[in-house]
């Protein structure tokens, strides 16, 4: 098992070979089976995780730095607010600032430009925390829940309900990298971006797995072994509140009358925070086909297995 990543910075799961994904879901499951066994507290002595917020967060921030913690290491949490980047200084000079004290850069972003930037203009590695093209982390999180659940990738249907955002894109490439067919319905016009799908197809070759963009949310549930969904309205869109809900609401909803449509064995996955009542019922997000809080936890064991594999050797 590999444990280091060929890539410095993880900014989409671009950066990841479905090898390295096999690796990371590997020592992730072997920290989280191995917590209560086995001393981890010095994994990562005297490694300090800087991360940058510009979004809220909860299970980003808390998952990181309890990793941290529980490796041995410390976090310093950096609200963009507080530091200079407030007061115009550039995201380059700031990613080189902080190279100099740092080990490693987790960073929850607006743009997907900041990261890029920040991984540019940095000396260490910087990971993804969310930003409006990508959720690496959420997306690693989500496919050990589903080795937990399914045992293995090959032959299964996932069938992803809603908007094509950042959850979504990223979804597309770890389950094109893994072999997992998806189904996407998204009302037209919110699809994820074309190029997006391209690559995810182009991946599909390699893995011998569909890639299908449809609008029709029953026939993307049709005998799905796992349904995914997210928020419809993510931060920075409250302008569209009333726009949104005509659009998505009740079609793209994941209520009982859709699950009914999946396998009986389905599991359902969303990776908070959920707004209950609409892009998912209560019924469905406590049910005994979901496993949010699995994939809630999962995001604290994934976040330890990146976290080591990029600063181990650094």
């Amino acid at each position: 098992m590999k444990t280091s990543l060929s890539s410095k910075d993880i900014l989409s799961l671009q950066d990841i070979s479905a090898s390295e994904i096999s690796s990371i879901l590997s020592l992730a499951s072997k920290l989280k089976k191995d917590l209560r066994k086995k001393d981890f507290s010095k994994l990562l002595t005297g490694k300090i995780l800087g991360m940058i917020f510009q979004k809220p967060s909860t299970r980003t921030r808390v998952s990181f730095e309890s990793a941290m913690i529980q490796m041995g290491g410390s976090a310093i949490s950096l609200n963009s607010s507080d530091i200079q980047l407030s007061r115009g200084e550039s995201v380059d000079d700031t990613a080189r600032t902080l190279s100099l004290y740092l080990n490693c850069l987790m960073a929850r972003v607006y743009d997907h430009s900041d990261i890029e930037k920040l991984a540019i203009n940095s000396s260490i590695p910087v990971i993804n925390g969310l930003s409006n093209l990508f959720h690496p982390c959420q997306i690693l999180a989500d496919l050990l829940t589903i080795k937990e659940h399914k045992k293995n990738f090959k032959n299964l249907n996932l069938a992803w309900i809603g908007d094509g955002n950042n959850v979504c894109n990223d979804l597309l490439l770890g389950c094109s990298k893994t072999g997992i067919n998806i189904k996407v319905a998204c009302p037209k016009g919110y699809e994820p971006p074309s190029w997006i799908i391209k690559i995810a197809k182009d991946s599909c070759i390699n893995s011998n797995c569909n890639v299908d963009i449809l609008n029709d949310p029953i026939k993307a549930v049709l005998d799905a072994d796992v349904v995914v969904t997210d928020t419809f309205m993510s931060i920075g869109m409250e302008q569209e509140k009333i726009k949104r809900e005509q659009i998505f609401l009740p079609k793209y909803q994941v209520n009982s009358d859709l699950m009914k449509f999946a396998d009986k064995d389905v599991i359902f996955m969303h990776c908070l925070p959920a707004k209950r009542g609409q892009e998912v019922t209560s019924d469905v997000i406590d049910g005994t086909s979901s496993v949010v809080w699995d994939e809630a936890e999962n995001r604290l064991h994934v976040q330890k297995a990146i976290l080591y594999m990029l600063m181990k050797k650094k």
